[in-house]
């Protein structure tokens, strides 16, 4: 059985009050842009996941938002705000459900883990420093998302907003 792990690191956010925590920092203009480019990119080429795993930043929970999923399932987990590669995995182990899976996260995590996840990574210039917005989507060679292993996935797409957008 093959599982499909969507990994998107969340879209460009607003850097506009410097006062404002990190974690309520909000997305900027182009970033609500890029998270509905994203969200019609994922609806046209068929990568519907079943559930989503989702950060708790305010920028994370927007870009999910913004991607005009309809009605998925989500969790909202503080594990994944700023997680490491390890964790990210971890949660996934443990929380994924169906045969498609979203995670919207950061980076530096996302950009490792989606490194880390791939047997061979996409020929794109853009997918090592993974941008704000980027997406992968890759297939998995398991049965159960506990069974989930680095090296192992098979990539099928890598998107960057600016691809969608400019």
């Amino acid at each position: 059985m093959t599982l499909r792990l969507i990994l998107m690191r969340h879209a460009k956010s607003s850097w506009d009050d410097p006062a404002q925590g990190d974690h309520e920092r909000p997305l900027n203009a182009r970033g609500r842009r890029s998270a509905v480019a994203i969200g019609k990119w994922l609806e046209d080429k068929g990568y519907v996941p079943d559930v989503v795993l989702c950060s708790t930043a305010t920028r994370t929970r927007e870009t999910l938002e913004g991607l005009k999923l309809g009605v998925v399932p989500a969790k909202f987990l503080d594990a994944l705000y700023h997680a490491s590669t390890g964790v990210i995995l971890e949660t996934l182990q443990a929380n994924g459900a169906g045969k498609c899976v979203l995670i919207v996260t950061h980076n530096p995590g996302c950009a490792d883990f989606a490194d880390r996840i791939v047997a061979a990574p996409p020929d794109h210039d853009r997918f090592f420093d993974y941008p704000t917005g980027a997406a992968l989507v890759v297939d998995l060679p398991a049965e159960t998302w506990a069974e989930v292993e680095f090296r192992k996935g098979e990539v099928l797409d890598f998107v960057i907003p600016r691809e969608l957008t400019d």
